[in-house]
């Protein structure tokens, strides 16, 4: 299959060969930096506007993310305000990347162990080579919580904005900040 085909059932293996974390195992990592979480489940998502129709007043940020590729096979994974229109032609400018397109779920799994639909900053956790850059919204170093997948789509963890960026330090994955306003 194409680098931007998706298949029904992907090897939960990472480029390694390793199994991802769990969710599980990802909160008790964040346990063991000493970042506050608060996890709610709920019936899988898949879109923007799944997520809106289920969350009812669940506060703070809300986040999507896009795992993004170049033809030279550099990576990136932004996460953005749910609501962000993204233009990848403008976006692989501002991130000198040249052409940005979507990640396949297969890379998807190798490089973050996590399925489309599933996509979230705290997949990094799983980047052990340290292939995928990360980008965030700098709206959300502002907006307290921050709404993530805990590495599934049928939990929302929500994080401080501090312990966001503790997280990402905590995983040698600084994130570059971009102005979305």
């Amino acid at each position: 299959m194409g680098e931007g085909e998706a298949t029904q059932e992907i090897e939960a293996r990472l480029a390694d060969g390793t199994a991802p974390l769990t969710p599980e195992a990802l909160l008790a990592r964040l346990a063991e930096l000493g970042i506050a979480q608060s996890t709610v489940e709920h019936p899988p998502v898949f879109t923007v506007e799944e997520a809106k129709a289920l969350r009812g007043k669940l506060p703070g940020a809300h986040v999507k993310n896009l795992f993004l590729r170049n033809k030279k096979g550099r990576m990136w994974l932004l996460s953005c305000l749910e609501d962000r229109d993204i233009d990848l032609k403008v976006l692989g400018e501002r991130l000198e990347a040249g052409r940005l397109s979507f990640g396949s779920a297969e890379r998807l799994m190798s490089y973050l162990g996590v399925r489309p639909g599933a996509v979230t900053a705290l997949a990094v956790v799983n980047d052990r080579t340290k292939a995928v850059q990360l980008v965030l919204d700098r709206a959300l170093t502002e907006i307290d919580p921050v709404n993530l997948h805990p590495l599934v789509n049928t939990m929302t963890t929500a994080l401080s904005p501090a312990g966001l960026r503790a997280f990402c330090q905590a995983t040698d994955h600084e994130p570059q900040l971009l102005d979305f306003d």
